[in-house]
């Protein structure tokens, strides 16, 4: 039947031509006319209660689809024309994706920057065709479904639908209701969910969605209307029963994986978009989560949305609730049509689907019986091409029933007029003005604040278990440096603990350094569709990390300074304490910047490791300054040791009327120091004799400045030492910045 199918059609390969682009208007313009439209209340319910019953009746197994009921009006179709794209075979495939291409970026990263690029050759050798040639659309009101085998490109395509792709380097077109789309258009009116959910663990559902409703909804929209939202979503996503539920992880048991799915989706659907796009939202659900969540995604797209996700082996129940399905194999179409449509497209092509199996398994199974063969999966590609021409010549396209009665302009005012994009007319005039945040820079602080403290309180273990370090640090320390005198030993001991102390500030702030690797992707997901600035996230994860290294700073002050007995009382406490903190301070800061440049733990405490021992080699305790070489003194300079090592020095030996060594005591740290006191008494008598100086046993030889000298401590003073510590603890969050900046460009290229 396939043979006779080819010799009635020819190969049809040129698409069928894109719709006419008129102007694309800025969305400012668009929501503009939010207070001029009005929808009739009865209107709007027999409206709703059509489009339900359109909804609701199933789809022939040709694919025709039959006129809407009522005279129903679709207000937005998305239509893809000759999508093309392709990767260098040199880049290494994504990794963390459903299709396996597209070259490397960092996982899980979804930020719509734009990144401009040259498109690789398609017909280079080297390049690798991710996508080829595909053309559909997708309409209101329904889900298509984008299936295929691992490394098909599903994923590719969801991302160059939701224009995650550079335009520079993705061919063919992409527009709504007929007019393409722009990166400031589709990031307001749009979402999208990722494979994996990113949450914050020690959140309850209700909190994790109503911080996303903080972040998306105007800031002009009441904080009532907010919560009103939020409880709307829980009952649309039905997780009324773990509303107070945390979301759980490894070590706290929280909410299912069903529900745990439907919360990432709902944290991106708050405000309610015209279009949302998922990467395989069921993967690694049992068959009812899986079920269920497609249930959920059902009512969106019946709320008014255009639904695209990709999908892995649907069950038969959700094959029921998909209105359109495009199966893919390597980059190219095999069928694309209403999965009703699925039996008769392989009865034709010669290969029946049984009666008692899964059509979705089916035609995967074929597929890949296909792409082991030598000639692959083309004989399905030209069959599905010839199918679609038949099918076409069936039906007048310039007498669609279901086409768009609205330009794109019209037809977003009147969804937000329904209470789309959750931007009703009383805040239609801010929303009107299009910020590109939804809250000004403080709010987003406190906002982001308030998240990590409540996340961060919930987890008393991992400060619980930091404290403790730290104290029992500075209580081995204090046992082993217990009550120092005055002595060149002593002296020489205080250098010792002070290098030891110093260094293990920063060693103990390499704990820190998963915490943003965990919090990663959710600031990529956030910031992706300008939930906040990246300037609010980097001074609240500063805020918020500030409190603690305060108690930490006087835990260890406690434990040592007394016991270790050092000088100065109560102010060379506070110097101390302060040194302490600025020491925290710059640890912690330098971490959170490796943390944004290494995206691996493993890799990062190795970094940082082997970088704070560089610190503590060239920080002046093992080498004076003026002994290091020349071609390694700028390493000197920038040790984070040096200048907390040198402050504290200068609080401890840079007070008047201190002394370290006394007469005989200079003798200690020689061969002459097993001598009788008696003879060291007349060799002190000797040497006075020679210089012109009386030497006696109880002559100050060094005072505390001697021991400075000595150390080669004299460039700057303690208060300066405090300063510059603390200054790269500042500079060190501003390279944060500038990692967050350089590194969440990840559209691909």
């Amino acid at each position: 039947m396939a043979r006779a199918v080819h010799d009635r059609l020819p190969f049809l390969a040129t698409p069928p031509p894109a719709p006419a682009r008129g102007r694309n208007p800025p969305l400012a313009e668009m929501l503009r006319l939010v207070g001029a439209a009005t929808v009739d209340s009865d209107a709007a319910a027999a409206a709703a209660d059509e489009e339900a019953n359109a909804l609701s009746l199933p789809l022939p197994r040709g694919g025709v689809t039959p006129p809407p009921p009522g005279g129903r009006t679709i207000q937005f179709r998305l239509a893809f024309t000759s999508l093309t794209y392709s990767v260098r075979a040199a880049r290494r495939a994504r990794p963390g994706g459903g299709d396996g291409g597209g070259g490397f970026r960092l996982p899980l990263q979804n930020r719509c920057d734009r990144v401009t690029a040259a498109a690789p050759d398609a017909h280079s050798s080297r390049a690798r065709v991710l996508l080829d040639g595909i053309t559909g659309e997708a309409r209101e009101g329904e889900i298509l479904a984008v299936m295929g085998a691992s490394g098909s490109g599903k994923s590719t395509l969801i991302d160059a639908l939701a224009n995650r792709i550079s335009r520079d380097a993705l061919k063919g077109s992409v527009t709504l209701n007929g007019e393409p789309l722009t990166g400031n258009v589709i990031k307001s009116i749009s979402a999208y969910v990722m494979q994996d959910d990113l949450l914050f663990p020690m959140l309850t559902v209700a909190e994790t969605l109503s911080f996303a409703a903080e972040f998306r909804l105007p800031r002009a929209l009441p904080a009532a209307k907010k919560r009103t939202r939020v409880l709307e979503l829980i009952e649309q996503l039905g997780l009324r029963a773990a509303a107070d539920t945390i979301i759980g992880d490894e070590g706290h048991r929280g909410v299912s994986g069903g529900e745990r799915r439907r919360v990432s989706i709902g944290t991106d659907i708050i405000h309610d978009p015209i279009l949302l796009f998922l990467d395989e939202p069921t993967s690694g659900l049992d068959s009812t989560s899986a079920f269920m969540v497609v249930q959920v995604l059902r009512n969106i797209a019946e709320s008014g949305s255009i639904v695209i996700t990709s999908i892995h082996q649907p069950s038969q129940r959700i094959l029921g609730l998909l209105d359109r399905l495009i199966l893919l194999s390597g980059g190219r179409t095999v069928f694309s049509g209403p999965p009703s449509a699925i039996p008769a497209y392989f009865a034709e092509f010669g290969y029946p689907v049984p009666d008692d199996e899964n059509r979705a398994e089916f035609a995967l199974d074929l597929i890949r019986e296909f792409e082991s063969l030598p000639a692959g999966t083309g004989q399905l590609v030209s069959f599905n091409k010839t199918w679609q021409v038949m099918h076409a010549a069936r039906h007048n396209p310039n007498d669609d029933p279901w086409a768009p009665t609205m330009s794109l302009k019209e037809a977003i005012s009147a969804s937000i007029s329904r209470g789309k994009l959750v931007s009703g007319s009383d805040v239609a005039g801010e929303a009107a003005s299009m910020h590109t945040y939804a809250n000004p820079f403080w709010v987003e602080m406190k906002v982001l604040t308030k998240r990590s403290a409540i996340n961060t309180r919930r987890m008393p273990e991992l400060f619980l278990i930091r404290l403790g370090a730290v104290v029992i640090t500075g209580a081995i320390l204090a046992t082993v440096f217990y009550k120092l005198d005055q002595s060149p030993k002593g002296a020489q001991e205080r250098l010792g603990f002070f290098a030891f102390a110093m260094s293990t500030m920063f060693y103990t702030c390499a704990d820190a350094l998963p915490v943003f690797l965990h919090e990663r992707y959710i600031f990529l997901r956030e910031t992706a569709y300008g939930a906040y600035r990246r300037t609010s996230y980097v001074l609240s994860n500063a805020i918020v990390s500030f409190p603690p290294l305060v108690v930490l700073s006087l835990a260890f002050a406690f434990t040592t300074f007394f016991a270790v007995g050092l000088a100065g009382g109560v102010s060379g406490f506070a110097f101390y304490t302060l040194a302490i903190l600025a020491s925290f301070w710059a640890g912690s800061g330098f971490v959170t910047f490796l943390s944004g440049v290494i995206p691996h733990v493993m890799i990062g405490y190795t970094v940082v490791v082997a970088i704070l021992a560089y610190f503590l080699l060239f920080s002046g305790f093992f080498i004076n300054r003026d002994r290091i070489p020349d071609y390694w003194i700028w390493f000197h300079y920038l040790s984070l040791v040096k200048y907390p090592f040198e402050g504290v020095l200068q609080n401890e030996f840079g007070r008047g009327g201190e002394c370290y060594v006394r007469g005989t005591q200079m003798f200690d740290n020689s061969p002459l120091a097993v001598l009788p006191d008696a003879v060291k008494t007349r060799v002190l008598a000797s040497i006075g004799t020679a210089l012109g100086v009386k030497i006696g046993p109880n002559t100050c030889v060094m005072t505390g400045h001697n021991v400075l000298r000595e150390a080669a401590v004299t460039q700057l003073g303690k208060w300066e030492c405090l300063l510059v510590t603390a200054a790269w603890g500042f500079f060190f969050r501003l390279l944060f910045y500038f990692s967050l900046v350089l590194g969440s460009k990840n559209k691909r290229r």
